[in-house]
């Protein structure tokens, strides 16, 4: 089995197309074609199945490329610890962020860091937590900010930063609105307007309103804070939200904390459990880490 066999097989996979695929690596179509061929024959299995001009992974075929790109994000990997090794002061660290986590002082600390470390740059990209986890596991991410973090997961270590507390988000002119705090309770005939099933916030707030004694009644689901507060503004509902992300918050609303139960969720990032960090990502780490230890001591 050779590497560019693989690389190949990759490709295809992607594009389900053996021209599309061959104009991607610069080789000629037949080249693509007796590699796969060749690869085949070596498993004794068919990764694909032909449909004119289109290919389609087989299902021994999909779960050949799950470890085949794993194969590959481990050798990226491994030649980025040798150029790292070479000049620690270079290269690139893949940051996730999940999504719903605002994280006001993330920019802070990363900004802070580049003028440490000038050369060393940043990716970053966004999304669920499961899809952050996968990233991390597969080699496509080095770290992750999140909430909650996971402190049980197989393949991902966790580290809480910070806890954030959430706090109820009202009309302005609503009725508990000159309330001092509230207790949860008092919140169980609202409609609810929450992040959707399947993202940690939903799951923070099915469980707080569970903990109250209530299973609360969701008006809307979606994936964008701001949306979220728009529509608490226009009236459809009530939201328990992060304090972090109502630094904005408009003068049609109001924000109150919670008490009975205490609402709040932890903050701070993943990394890989069973393989060692590039000199970068550990730079980044430690920074991390001492930062937040920093901002804890502030706030106290």
């Amino acid at each position: 089995m050779e590497w560019r066999q693989i690389l190949y097989f990759i490709e295809v996979a992607k594009h389900e197309h053996v021209t599309e695929a061959a104009h991607r690596l610069h080789v000629a179509q037949s080249a693509v074609s007796r590699q796969l061929a060749l690869l085949e024959a070596e498993l004794g299995v068919a990764l694909f199945t032909r449909e004119g001009r289109n290919v389609k992974l087989t299902a021994i075929g999909r779960r050949f490329l799950r470890y085949a790109e794993r194969a590959v994000a481990e050798i990226e990997q491994g030649k980025k610890k040798i150029e790292e090794y070479l000049d620690p002061e270079r290269g690139t660290v893949n940051i996730g962020l999940a999504t719903g986590v605002s994280a006001p002082s993330l920019p802070i600390a990363l900004s802070q860091f580049r003028e440490e470390h000038p050369a060393i740059g940043f990716q970053l990209i966004q999304g669920a937590l499961a899809d952050l986890l996968a990233a991390i596991d597969g080699g496509r991410l080095d770290i992750a900010f999140c909430a909650p973090v996971p402190t049980d997961h197989e393949s991902v270590r966790g580290e809480i930063f910070y806890r954030e507390r959430l706090v109820a988000v009202l009309p302005a002119d609503h009725p508990l609105a000159e309330e001092r705090v509230l207790s949860l309770s008092q919140l169980r005939t609202e409609p609810f307007l929450s992040f959707r099933r399947g993202l940690p916030l939903h799951d923070d707030v099915l469980k707080a309103c569970e903990a109250a004694g209530f299973r609360p009644r969701f008006a809307f689901q979606g994936e964008d804070v701001n949306t979220i507060k728009a529509l608490v503004a226009a009236g459809f509902g009530v939201a328990l939200l992060p304090e972090d992300a109502l630094s904005d918050l408009a003068p049609n609303l109001v924000k109150k904390a919670i008490t009975e139960p205490d609402v709040y969720r932890t903050v701070g990032v993943i990394i890989p459990k069973h393989r060692d960090p590039a000199p970068s990502e550990a730079m980044l780490y430690a920074f991390l880490k001492a930062f937040y230890h920093r901002l804890a001591r502030f706030g106290e």
